[in-house]
Order: structure tokens, then C-alpha cells, then sequence
């Protein structure tokens, strides 16, 4: 069963609110309400009433449909922040040359939905507890390396003509110092032959 509940016309920026939702999505319930509680954020006080505000639209449904729900098994399944309007609520900021900037502050809307059905990535074992999926140590390859092909390839080319390159520079360099010590052991050959003449 889902349930979803927005807030909207929330005094701050979406992109601070987002912070805050970002810490909360996809956790337990009672551990997003404790995050949001013990928050120095000013945007976990709204989000926070949002979330109680999902949990009882979850138990109303739940009601109404006639089912059985713990609020405990809910978790947080998505939480989104859209940029609200700025009505009423432009400031001016004094700027230099004795200008004023327009400073034009946000509201933001929260959306949260919840559900108590198994997360993806957890196996449902034959005595009702959820077990969650041993995630490999090695990292993700990235997009570009998983599709092969034409995207991988400059890549590989590059990668072979630095390498080559490096090797070009490295027999340079000794041929170079190769050179050098023979024009230094030639002219101190010539110094001593001059100072032997003399």
C-alpha cells in the first residue's frame, strides 16, 4: 500500500529543502522522523510535518480499504522538492553605486510517498522477514565503459597514444642525455688538450 502527501508554499529555497530530503529517502519511517526531528535544518520542521501527515493518509487508506497496516513497515519509497512561486515575497539587497538588487525568494513544494512493500533489492524470506541482497564490493563500471563500442574507443585510442607518446619521450630524454654527456666529455677533452698545448 502507498500514500503520498505534499506541503506546499514552504518558506525557503527547494534546493535547501532538498538537502533535508535527500538525507530521509528511502529510510524507515521512524528512522526519517528522527533524522528530521534532530535537524539543524529550518526545512525539517515542514518536511517533518509532510511525513506525519503521509503516515496518517497511509493508515486512512488503509482504514477504507480494509487492511491491516503497521506504521513501523512503511518507509520512505520517494521524496521530491519543487521550486514554488515568490509571491510576495521580493526583497531588495543594497548594491553598490547606490543601486539596489532585486532579490526574488522562493516558496518550495514537498512531496513524500511512502509504502510498505518490499524494497527492490531485498529478498522476502519464507517467515515473512525481509533480508537485504549482499551488494558486490567492486565498484559500478560507468555508462560510457558499459556501452562499449564507439564511446569506449576514442577513449582506448587516447590512452594508447599516451602511453606511446610516453615511451617516445622517455627514449628522447636518454638519447638527450646520452648526447649531452658526449658533448661534455668532448669539451673537457678539448679543454685539456688546449691546457696541455699551453
Amino acid at each position: 500500500m502507498e500514500a503520498t502527501a505534499s506541503a506546499k508554499y514552504l518558506r525557503g529555497a527547494a534546493q535547501k529543502a532538498r538537502l533535508v530530503i535527500d538525507m530521509i529517502r528511502g529510510k524507515d519511517v521512524n528512522k526519517a522522523l528522527a533524522i528530521l526531528r534532530y535537524s539543524s535544518k529550518r526545512a525539517a520542521d515542514g518536511i517533518e510535518k509532510c511525513m506525519r501527515s503521509a503516515i496518517a493518509n497511509a493508515n486512512e487508506a488503509a482504514e477504507k480499504a480494509n487492511v491491516a497496516i503497521d506504521p513501523d513497515d512503511l518507509w520512505v519509497k520517494a521524496a521530491f522538492v519543487d521550486r514554488g512561486p515568490t509571491k510576495n515575497r521580493r526583497r531588495v539587497r543594497p548594491a553598490p553605486q547606490a543601486r539596489a538588487y532585486r532579490e526574488q525568494r522562493h516558496f518550495c513544494h514537498v512531496t513524500i510517498q511512502l509504502s510498505n512493500e518490499a524494497r527492490p533489492g531485498e529478498k522476502q524470506k519464507g517467515d515473512g522477514r525481509v533480508d537485504a541482497e549482499a551488494k558486490p564490493a567492486k565498484l559500478a563500471e560507468s555508462k560510457s565503459r558499459k556501452r562499449g563500442g564507439a564511446a569506449a574507443a576514442p577513449r582506448a585510442k587516447r590512452a594508447a597514444t599516451k602511453a606511446e607518446a610516453g615511451a617516445k619521450s622517455e627514449k628522447a630524454a636518454e638519447a638527450q642525455g646520452e648526447k649531452k654527456a658526449s658533448t661534455r666529455a668532448s669539451k673537457k677533452k678539448a679543454r685539456a688538450e688546449k691546457k696541455d698545448s699551453d
